[in-house]
């Protein structure tokens, strides 16, 4: 007798949803790098155009989550 055949691949619907997940894990770290950069540039880029880099940052955080 032959055993049963399994299908070595997810589901579309599954594999979809993990790698969502995947790609959640992620975001704060991406997240880490986009507010880590005017810290490294405070003396080239002035006040204003920082904050409003942070404000397109988190923005941009919140639109991806």
């Amino acid at each position: 007798m032959r055993p049963t055949q399994r299908t070595i691949f997810l589901e579309r619907r599954t594999y979809r949803r993990r790698r969502l997940i995947d790609a959640a894990r992620l975001l704060p770290v991406f997240g880490m790098f986009i507010f880590a950069f005017p810290v490294l540039w405070a003396r080239e880029i002035g006040t204003a155009s920082g904050a409003v880099y942070l404000c397109g940052g988190w923005l941009l955080l919140i639109v991806i989550a």
